[in-house]
Parts: C-alpha cells; sequence; structure tokens
C-alpha cells in the first residue's frame, strides 16, 4: 500500500503477515508492546506477524507511508534459500524494535515496494524481495541469517555463465528465479552474488541490457519504436522508451533518425 492519512485512526489490530512500512512524509505514532512509538520521515516501522498496534497521524500535516506485508511463508522461503537448509527447520526471525534508522534497509523495501505495484517482471520482484528480506533478518533480527555463497573461482564462474547463457537464449521471455537457479545448479542468493562477481550486475539488469541490445538492432533494420519494443520482450513502449535513454542517452526515435538510411 502507498497512503497519504491525515485525520484517519487505526483500530488497534494485527496483521498475519510481517509488515514493513516506510515514512515518506509527516509523521505517525502508534501504540505497540506497551508503549506509543513514533515514526518520522525516512523511519521503517517493523511489525511481526500479529503484533497489535493502532495508528495515527502525528501532526497536522499527516504521514504519507509504504508498506509491505510478507507472510512467514515467504519470508521462510527466502531465509531457506539463502541459508541452504531445510526449509521446514528455517527458524522464523523477529524483530525487537518497531521503529528503525536505517537507510539500508529503507531503501531495500522503497525498492521491493516499487516493484511490487509497479509491475516489474518475476526476476526483478525475486531479487529485491531476497534482498530486503536479506537486510531485514541481517541488520535488525534477533536470529541473523547465515548466508553459504559458492566459493569464488570455479564454481561461482560456471554457475553465473549457465545463468548467463538462458537469458541470452530467452531474453524476451519472464524468466523464474528458480528456473534460473535450477539452470545454474545452485540457489538463488548464491546465484546473484556469483552473477554480480561475474558480470557486475544483476541477472534482471543483464536480460535487460539484452533486450535493450536486440531493441536497438531491431530499430536499425527500420522497425518502428513499438514494434522494437515489442520484439524484444519489453512490456509496453514506455518502458522500453525510459530504459533506452538511460542505457543509451538518446530516445529511439532519436537514435533511428540517426543511424537510418538517410542519416
Amino acid at each position: 500500500m502507498h497512503a497519504h492519512f491525515f485525520s484517519h485512526r487505526f483500530h488497534p489490530h494485527s496483521h498475519d503477515a510481517y509488515s514493513f512500512g516506510v515514512t515518506e512524509i509527516g509523521a505517525q505514532r502508534f501504540r505497540c508492546r506497551g508503549a506509543l512509538r513514533t515514526s518520522g520521515a525516512g523511519l521503517v516501522m517493523g511489525f511481526n506477524p500479529d503484533d497489535p498496534h493502532d495508528g495515527e497521524a502525528a501532526g497536522e500535516l499527516g504521514y504519507k507511508y509504504r508498506i509491505v506485508h510478507i507472510g512467514p511463508d515467504v519470508v521462510r522461503d527466502v531465509l531457506s534459500d539463502v541459508g541452504k537448509v531445510d526449509h521446514s527447520r528455517v527458524a522464523l526471525p523477529l524483530f525487537a524494535e518497531p521503529v528503525l534508522s536505517d537507510p539500508v534497509l529503507g531503501h531495500a523495501l522503497l525498492r521491493l515496494h516499487t516493484a511490487l505495484v509497479g509491475g516489474a517482471g518475476p526476476l526483478v520482484r525475486d531479487e529485491r524481495l531476497t534482498a530486503a528480506v536479506g537486510a531485514m533478518v541481517r541488520r535488525t533480527a534477533t536470529r541473523p541469517v547465515r548466508a553459504r555463497t559458492l566459493p569464488a573461482g570455479g564454481a561461482q564462474a560456471r554457475a553465473a555463465r549457465r545463468a548467463r547463457a538462458v537469458l541470452e537464449e530467452e531474453y524476451a521471455l519472464e524468466i523464474p528465479a528458480a528456473r534460473l537457479a535450477e539452470a545454474a545448479g545452485c540457489s538463488r542468493f548464491a546465484l546473484y552474488r556469483a552473477f554480480r562477481a561475474e558480470y557486475g550486475m544483476a541477472p534482471s539488469d543483464f536480460q535487460r541490457q539484452l533486450r535493450l541490445r536486440r531493441a536497438r538492432g531491431l530499430l536499425m533494420a527500420g522497425r518502428s519504436a513499438a514494434q522494437a519494443a515489442a520484439e524484444a520482450g519489453f512490456a509496453d513502449q514506455s518502458h522500453f522508451h525510459r530504459w533506452f535513454v538511460r542505457c543509451f542517452g538518446v530516445t529511439p526515435g532519436a537514435f533511428q533518425r540517426a543511424v537510418g538510411p538517410a542519416s
């Protein structure tokens, strides 16, 4: 949820999931675990499952915040992948403080929220979910995660190369993270680490780069921007346009005019 409240008051309630919010504007006050808390701009709110709390604006300007609810099974699944341990035996983390001053965690949550509401592909969503859960547990939980990764060197490079081969062959498709990890022969978490170490970016970023290169070639061949976007695997033309400008510094139209037969 992304909301701006002024006069609304939440009745005491709880969630059956972990709830993490980032306050953007103003301040919210709420009672949780026997004390009155305040979350101002830039602070993170963290509620364990079944944590009773209420909530209201702490001033006339109200408060604007983003919040994500992550089910315990999802957290357990991510942590079992990170630690490569039996899913049924993963101890769920608990968070001692409902208000946290942690820019790294806040940034990870905002990136996850943006991916969830912005229609990002499965690779992006999974990467950001893993990053957010990892940041929560490593930085603030009472039970820190001890991540296992591939040893540097041959095994790491081979896993990254296997994942790259899948991305190059299926760049226009939405590839689930589990499928990419299976092809690489390791966990998702280990694959992210290996891929970044080998190629300097996440698998989702590499896939987008492949799509941009393909679309650029299609523009040179005379396809329209809409055709190039669709054939290269972009969700829509505006998404393609935005990333083309970010990576190449010019619009698709300007690029096509510059390299076309009449240039």
